[in-house]
């Protein structure tokens, strides 16, 4: 097998439109949905699946990225397709808590849209070998990027329904608890937000890129469901033997490009510190565990980044992994993220599941592509809105340390939470 790539323009629509097109298309054809990648993913600005078939993966589904064609001719920048899909919470989840989506998904897409820094769209495919290129295809792709601009769709005005403050500012307290008799050092506590939804997916994914511009939003979509996220976080990206995790964990809210006061605030913070270094040893633990010998690295440590309504403590592990370990090894050894579990990670889930009342479906998990030619890259499913059927719910919590205040810990919640409930509200 091998890439056939084609520039289709030099300077074209944003990755919001493009997909609203792509969903018009598909439907107007009777083709599975497009998935879609934006913000930062794998070099460019969006990475594009004109229709992929995403299904429920129930037998390894670690293994999935592993299961790739050997492809000759690819390039730096070079994306080609592969497999678009998810990995959920639930797969390591001990509680017995039941979930409507599948705990995984995958899909295998041969061709895609790639949007580079410069504004140009490139039509990139994954050919057998002695097969002419695809260019009929490219070709109605290069003509559907021309197209007159679809008049915007919007959806009813949806309210979330919050969860009992109460409650969570229960488990904060017990999840303190656990701290201070020693059985963890620290835990993430998460509540979900619910609420009834008329409308449709895609419009909800474009309208909401283009206003938060998260760096790791994903789109995906299928008869189990739609993942509408609006991630900031990376989990994993993986290059060859090159392996790199971006852990988030310490937040303040962020009132504007212009507000730096709770920047500085929260890189002084002890408690956000403490937070975000606890879970870069978890990082590095875990990587470790597959690394080769002395490769695992910190980078960057402690750097305060914006996303949508908040500011966020954000710090980078790297490692180098033996030529011969697979994707699957890699996952087994990672998987959940460590920011969205605690430390020690094994026993820090089973307090969660003693302490959440709402299963953490995809939430908490990690959503990407896993390409022949580009690699691996997965975000953490956080900020992440799930649908299936009419309902929607999108969860949102924080780290607990020893000196956590509950208050202070929903507030952090609805922090998080504010810029999605304003989107979902048409604000």
């Amino acid at each position: 097998m091998r890439v056939a790539a084609r520039q289709l323009t030099s300077a074209g629509p944003e990755p919001a439109e493009v997909l609203r097109r792509l969903a018009r298309r598909a439907l107007d054809r009777g083709l599975a949905p497009p998935a879609a990648l934006t913000g930062t993913w794998f070099g460019c600005r969006a990475v594009l699946a004109p229709t992929v078939s995403v299904t429920s993966v129930a037998t390894d589904p670690f293994a999935v990225p592993d299961r790739q064609p050997e492809v000759a001719g690819g390039a730096d920048g070079v994306v080609g397709g592969g497999w678009f899909g998810y990995l959920g919470y639930g797969l390591t989840d001990p509680s017995p808590h039941h979930r409507l989506l599948p705990t995984a998904a995958w899909g295998w897409a041969d061709h895609v849209l790639r949007y580079d820094h410069s504004g140009a769209w490139w039509f990139e495919a994954l050919v057998p070998t002695g097969a002419p290129d695809p260019l009929d295809l490219a070709t109605e792709l290069a003509d559907l990027l021309r197209a007159v601009p679809l008049p915007p769709t919007g959806w009813p005005p949806t309210e979330l329904a919050p969860p009992s403050p109460a409650a969570h500012q229960k488990a904060v307290r017990a999840c303190v608890e656990a701290i201070a008799a020693g059985e963890i050092f620290q835990a993430n506590i998460c509540s979900r937000f619910q609420a009834g939804f008329d409308g449709d997916p895609v419009a909800l994914f474009a309208t909401g890129i283009d206003r938060l511009a998260p760096k790791r939003a994903a789109f995906l979509t299928g008869d189990w469901g739609a993942l509408v996220s609006f991630s900031p976080e990376l989990f994993l990206s993986r290059h060859g033997n090159r392996v790199r995790s971006t852990p988030i964990k310490g937040t303040l809210p962020r009132r504007g490009p212009a507000d730096a006061g709770n920047a500085e605030r929260l890189r002084a913070s002890v408690k956000d510190v403490a937070e975000n270094v606890m879970i870069v040893d978890l990082v590095r633990n875990d990587l470790g565990r597959v690394a080769e010998t002395g490769s695992v690295a910190v980078p960057e440590l402690l750097a305060v980044h914006p996303a949508p309504g908040v500011w966020h403590l954000a710090s980078t592990v790297e490692a180098r992994l033996p030529a011969a370990l697979g994707t699957a090894e890699l996952l087994a050894a990672t998987f959940p993220p460590g920011s969205v579990t605690g430390a020690p990670k094994l026993r820090a889930l089973e307090i969660i599941a003693g302490l959440e009342d709402q299963p953490r479906e995809v939430y908490c998990g990690a959503i990407g592509l896993a390409s022949p030619v580009a690699g691996l890259e997965l975000n953490v499913a956080i900020r992440t809105i799930e649908i299936s059927g009419d309902r929607l719910w999108l969860g949102a919590g924080g780290g607990i340390t020893a000196d956590s205040d509950p208050e202070a810990e929903w507030q952090e919640c609805l922090h998080k939470i504010a810029p999605l409930a304003a989107l979902l509200r048409n604000d």
